[in-house]
This record gives C-alpha cells, structure tokens and sequence, in this order.
C-alpha cells in the first residue's frame, strides 16, 4: 500500500471499518474467556479462586470500558470522515498486548511455584489472539509492534513473578527458565507473520478500492457520454424538410455514444432548403463536440446568404483556428429550390458521392470540389456543381463507416454492394431504403463491431 493509498479516504474508512471489527471480536473474546473463568470458579470455588475471580471481574471492567471507548471513537471518525490520529493507534496497541502480561503478574495462583507462574498461567494464550488481531489494523508494523510488545511485557511479567533466565549450556531447552523465553521468541516471530499476513490483506483492500474507484469513475464517465449523446441527438433535426418536387431522408448512428458525424438543414432567406453533412475524423466525445462546433458555424454562415462557397470559405477560416494538425472535417452541402429539379452541390472533401439516374438505371459518383475544411486557412475548392434531377434520381450522401465495415475475413462491404441493395430498393421512400442499406450492411458484417460512424442522406427527385 503506498502513501497515497493510506492517506485517502477510502482507505482510512476501510482502515477504521476494520479496527471496529477488532474491537467487537476483541469484546467478544472477552465475554468467552470471562464466561469460562466464572464457570470454572463455581466448579472450584474456594477463597482464593473467588479473590482471583473478583480481580478479573474488576480488571475486565476497565479494559471492556477502554474498548467501549475506542469503539465510540472509532464510530465518530467513521460518522465524521476523518482518520485516527497515529499515536492512539500505537498506545491501543501497546496497551492491549501489554494485558496478558498484567494478568500474569497480578493474578497467578500463589500455589503455583513463581518458576512455573509465567508457563502456567491461561493468559499466555491471550498474547496470540492479539497478535492475530493487529493484522486488522491493515498496517504490517503495527502487527511486528504487537509481537516485540507482547514479548518484552510478558518477559517483565516472568521476572515480576520471580522467573529468571539461565544461560547454563547444560540444562534442557524444555526447562521452565528457558521455555520462557522461547514463548518470547515465538511471540516475535507471531509478531512477523502477522505482518506478513497484514500485508497481503492491505493489498486485497487496495485492489478493492482501486477497482471500486475505477467503476465509479465508470459509471460517472458513462453517465457524462450518455448526456453528451442525448445532447448531441438533440441538435439533429427531429423532422425532415418538405421540398416541393424532393423527399428527403436522413439518419445517424455513432460507434460510440457519441460521434463525429452528423447532418442537418435550414431554411434559407431565399425560400431554398439548404441540407448538410458531416464527418470529423475520429469517433467520441472529442469529435462530437467539433462536430457541434461545426454546426453552429454552418449554420451562422449559411443563413446570411453568402452562397455556398463563400459561406464553406467562412466555416474554413473559423474551423482552421480551432481544429489541430491532424484533424480536419469533411462536408458535403446540397441546396434544393423548390419546384425546380435543380440541385446545387459543394463538397469539402467528401466522397465519393453516389448519383443514381433511374432513366439509365445506373450510378455515376462524383468526386469532392474541394479540400476537407480545417486542413488550410484559406478554403480551395473548384465551384459548385449544379445537378439537374428526374424523376426518381437520387443524391446519395453517406458516409465511409457504411462501405468501409468489414466482416470477419477484412473484407469491406464496400461501394458496389452499396449500389447494388440502393438499386434495389430504389421504388421505396428514401427512410426505407436508408434503413434497408443499414441491414444489408449489418447482415455482411456478420456481427462484427461497428468500428466508425454511419450518416446517410438521400435526395430523392418526385
């Protein structure tokens, strides 16, 4: 755990959620071990056991009001969001592991030979239970602290009750003067274990709380797309226009919740209808937002009746200020004049773009005028081309997502299927065959993932 991890909230709550466990199984423990001492004095009641068992009785009050204590400090810190100040948690521990020793040094049975008291007393197991429960302070030193504590006062209890160590090379290491201070030992090397082990819950609770901040931080992001979808969805046009002599079809879908492509129209000040499309490179919230920006400045600048190449030359110029090396927009804006089989065409790097003749059955597709917008301050591009429609020709406007999904195999739907299932489908409204291209692109891809944006409009001469 590093120094961050333990000085963040997360882990602080974690840290103070653990230590009120340790005192309700540390409160727990006391009630067995008080339940088996009163059993025992009143199946071996005599003057001495009911001495010892009031002794206990009153030294039990004090540490269970100790640890009635903590635990109501340890509520408020948790009630509160703020961590234990450092030395409570190292005087809780000195003072806790230092119990057993007290027990032995105060309530041995005076019957016991003082050599034995140190061996003989119960309370000896108690240093390993609190061993065991300073891996819950999720810190490895404190555990190592608890063993060299335990050891130090359980070595000071043995001599206080008359034990003293013999360095004799002669007597038996299973002696009563040298079993003490391998009990010592043992609760040194407890002490490290219980670190050990206190290590690796630390770094099961980092991981927890790495990965429960991870799907936060999730779940927060997808909320922000989700909205950055909805927004975006709601600058696309909820109706299409009606042009006298046209019918005209569009649709979207992004690869991610939001993307860079998009379409839309306006009315112009000349009673002609104006429809674009878009594609910036790239697919996602970055995209998505220069998409919006794109918009507001197609939008601005067509209204004011410039005509389509001086209005894509002022979109240029503002685009080219806010777009970085490498990014740039390709767009496509038709205008239609109602009554008139006329359709006026500039396309700013996009294509290729499908004209579909029904008289001769066939497609011709057309190149772009110009350069995409954003690649150069000043917009280069030949003219406009004006598209002369019958009856039942269409303009299609899509973009390279559709012919560029790939199946399994690589293999790209591509332009030629394209036109084959637009040839298809060429007697229905532009909305179905929009919707029946998309199938048919779906149904090649063989389920395989929607890897760029889809924008399609179709112009259709009634």
């Amino acid at each position: 755990m590093n120094h961050h991890s333990e000085q963040s909230a997360a882990f602080q709550l974690a840290r103070l959620k653990s230590e009120r466990l340790r005192i309700l199984i540390l409160l727990a423990a006391i009630g067995v071990v008080f339940s088996v001492r009163s059993v025992r004095t009143a199946f071996y009641h005599n003057s001495e056991n009911i001495h010892l068992w009031l002794l206990t009785t009153a030294f039990l009050v004090v540490v269970v009001a100790y640890e009635w204590l903590m635990l109501r400090a340890v509520d408020r810190a948790i009630r509160d969001g703020r961590a234990m100040p450092t030395a409570t948690w190292i005087a809780t521990i000195i003072l806790e592991t230092s119990l057993p020793s007290f027990v032995i040094a105060f309530f041995s049975g005076t019957s016991v030979d003082p050599i034995y008291r140190p061996l003989a007393n119960p309370a000896i197991l108690v240093f390993f239970i609190f061993i065991i429960l300073s891996t819950l302070h999720l810190n490895p030193a404190a555990s190592q602290l608890s063993g060299f504590v335990a050891a130090a006062s359980y070595l000071a209890a043995a001599l206080y009750v008359g034990w003293r160590p013999s360095f004799a090379p002669g007597d038996s290491i299973m002696a009563p003067n040298k079993i003490v201070s391998v009990y010592a030992i043992s609760m040194i090397v407890a002490g490290f274990v219980a670190g050990a082990v206190s290590r690796e819950v630390r770094k099961q609770v980092e991981a927890a709380l790495r990965e429960a901040e991870t799907r936060r931080q999730m779940e927060h992001l997808e909320h922000d797309l989700e909205v950055a979808r909805s927004i975006q969805q709601s600058l696309l046009p909820s109706t299409m226009p009606v042009v006298e002599g046209f019918e005209i079809a569009a649709w979207n879908k992004p690869a991610d919740q939001t993307g860079g492509d998009y379409y839309d129209w306006q009315q112009l000040s000349d009673g002609k209808t104006l429809v674009a499309l878009a594609d910036v490179t790239g697919h996602g919230i970055g995209p998505a937002l220069l998409a919006a920006v794109c918009r507001a400045y197609a939008r601005a600048n067509f209204l004011g009746g410039h005509g389509l190449m001086n209005a894509m030359e002022r979109i240029n110029a503002s685009l080219s200020l806010d777009l970085k090396e490498g990014r740039f927009v390709t767009f496509v804006a038709a205008v239609c004049t109602p009554g008139s089989s006329n359709v006026e065409l500039l396309s700013a790097g996009h294509g290729p773009l499908f004209l579909y003749f029904l008289k001769h059955d066939c497609f011709e597709n057309m190149n772009a005028q110009g350069l995409p917008l954003g690649i150069s301050s000043s917009f280069v591009s030949d003219p406009p081309v004006v598209l002369e429609l019958e009856r039942g020709d269409m303009l299609v406007l899509a973009t390279d997502g559709f012919f560029e999904w790939a199946n399994a195999q690589g293999e790209q739907f591509g332009t030629v299927r394209m036109e084959e299932n637009i040839r298809a489908t060429k007697e229905k409204p532009p909305s179905e065959i929009i919707s029946n291209l998309y199938k048919a692109v779906i149904e090649f891809s063989g389920g395989t993932a929607q890897q760029d944006d889809l924008t399609a409009i179709i112009i259709k001469r009634t």
